[in-house]
């Protein structure tokens, strides 16, 4: 069972980070619950399947220069965490913004994403 420190890791690195479709959706399926639920300014959206399409989303319109990176440190409890990111070529990011899960079962049942 992963603890929250590792599911932030990989859904900063193994999900939002990772361009590989077939590799993100084996992510998605380890690091998520079935029923997850993701809220970010534009919405929210329940499911593995909906989490997919907003990572790919956001990844295809991403030049290939784009990373995701930790801007910080992680905070974690036994169910909850947050970590800071920055997105955009390595060095110079154009967008920041911090995760905040709710871990369920060993696997994020709730990601919050919050821009600055």
């Amino acid at each position: 069972m992963a603890d929250v420190r590792e599911l932030l890791d990989g859904n900063l690195r193994r999900v939002f980070g990772e361009r590989d479709a077939a590799a993100r959706r084996g992510a998605i399926d380890e690091v998520y619950s079935e029923d997850v639920r993701f809220s970010d300014p534009e919405g929210s959206v329940v499911g593995r399947d909906a989490l997919a399409e907003k990572a790919a989303a956001l990844l295809d319109g991403a030049p290939e220069t784009f990373v995701f990176v930790a801007d910080g440190p992680v905070y974690a409890g036994a169910d909850t965490g947050a970590l800071a990111w920055a997105f955009g070529p390595e060095g110079d990011p154009v967008a920041r913004g911090i995760d905040i899960v709710t871990v369920r079962d060993g696997r994020i049942a709730e990601l919050r994403t919050l821009l600055s």
